[in-house]
């Protein structure tokens, strides 16, 4: 029921989310279509949706759509039409994009360290509640909203995880030994008071949820402060190769039960998937420059969308649309792939399993790409892609374009 009352309340047409964007009824009739010298930006709508749904239905709290996934507005509407109404900003700049594009929506600026102009910009702008991880930056939120007291403050702990591909843990939060002390201040305050935390990008693991609420709850204990909310941060993972996590449902209810067991079954409760909710809906079409061996040189790399591709070492699904409409070889080589800038770092080890004929001209399709792909990229040496289109739904089988399936080695002869 509450996926349809979300629905109910934004009825949005699909024209007024994605207008503007050019549709295209499969990946290869976009390729063709938009000939561009550029990489290409894919978003599947439907796809968009289907993540919203799951966490509406599955997470029994709020779900803040993490911005900086990918802040793109035809995202952000399509979130909205899904049901989403809770966003988390990082920035001034997302504050405003947000606001200005989704008047009704709540945000949550949950960066733990803003600038005095971002806080009163937020505020101004209707924000009530902000992250914070230290003494400092909670003088300046009550400076700089006037000493508010309609607002709600999160604690930002560490809480430290070895489960995640990505560690976040090193750069925010207050220690546990710290937290009694902060939280006290934020009690005086705020109208509610809560902690965040973050067990790490792409977490393989539901427990590690556990865990963190398992050291929030023996930090209270004694503490003599009472939280009114919970969040449980982002962290929540989609399949990549090499990478297959439970399904999403074992991460809800890994969380719903350690609430449970903790005592924090009557707070209210939030969560911040970024990657989860659009990773697989989107995915960028890079064209082949040219083959060196088994160097390929593309349109696009570490400054663009492809960064995580190189930075992490991290391995995506992949297509193969090739120039001339040959069928690929089955034969697979694992290539590593050059960016187009001058920079030498732009670059990605892999080894990317693609048919052995890859040749130039050809398009490589780098599926699950919605999530920090277009949000990624620079304009360095003006190697960039605004062009972003959208495959119809119903695009199920896409004619031209081969699936690269997933090989543990490189052919040799």
């Amino acid at each position: 029921m509450k996926v349809l009352e979300a629905l109910r309340e934004g009825e949005f047409t699909r024209s007024w989310a994605l207008d503007g964007l050019e549709f295209y009824n499969c990946t290869a009739s976009a390729i063709e279509g938009e000939d561009c010298n550029d990489a290409v930006h894919l978003l599947y709508p439907d796809k968009v949706e289907e993540a919203a749904h799951e966490f509406l239905a599955g997470f029994r709290g709020a779900s803040l759509y993490a911005v900086k996934a990918n802040p793109h507005p035809a995202i952000l509407k399509l979130l909205w039409r899904a049901g989403v109404r809770h966003f988390d900003v990082a920035s001034l700049r997302e504050v405003e994009l947000v606001s200005d594009l989704l008047p009704g929506a709540q945000l949550y600026f949950m960066h733990p360290v803003k600038s005095r102009q971002a806080i009163r910009f937020a505020y101004a702008r209707g924000v009530r509640a902000f992250a914070y991880d230290s003494m400092d930056e909670l003088n300046k939120i009550a400076e700089e909203t006037g000493g508010a007291s309609d607002i709600s403050l999160f604690l930002r702990l560490q809480v430290g995880s070895k489960d995640a591909a990505y560690a976040l843990g090193g750069k925010f939060g207050a220690t546990l030994m710290e937290a009694p002390l902060l939280l006290g201040r934020a009690r005086r305050m705020a109208q509610k008071i809560g902690v965040c935390f973050h067990v790490g990008s792409q977490c393989m693991r539901p427990s590690a949820y556990r865990e963190a609420l398992g050291k929030v709850s023996a930090m209270l204990q004694g503490c003599g402060v009472s939280l009114d909310i919970i969040d449980v941060g982002g962290g929540f993972p989609i399949p990549y190769p090499g990478m297959e996590p439970p399904a999403m449902q074992a991460y809800f209810d890994e969380i719903h039960a350690a609430l449970d067991d903790e005592g924090f079954a009557d707070l209210e409760t939030l969560c911040e998937p970024g990657r989860a909710l659009v990773a697989k809906a989107g995915a960028v079409a890079v064209r082949v420059e040219m083959r060196r061996g088994k160097d390929l040189y593309l349109n696009d790399g570490t400054y663009g969308a492809l960064f995580d591709a190189g930075v992490p070492s991290w391995q995506f699904p992949m297509a193969l649309h090739t120039g001339d409409g040959r069928k690929p070889a089955l034969r697979q080589t694992g290539f590593r792939f050059f960016g187009p800038t001058c920079d030498s770092c732009d670059k990605m080890e892999g080894p990317f399993f693609l048919p052995d004929d890859v040749e130039e001209g050809d398009w490589i399709v780098v599926q699950h790409l919605g999530a920090y792909g277009f949000t990624m990229q620079t304009q360095f040496n003006g190697f960039y892609s605004e062009t972003m289109v959208v495959i119809e739904p119903e695009a199920t089988q896409v004619h031209g374009l081969f699936s690269v399936p997933r090989i543990e080695a490189v052919a040799e002869d």
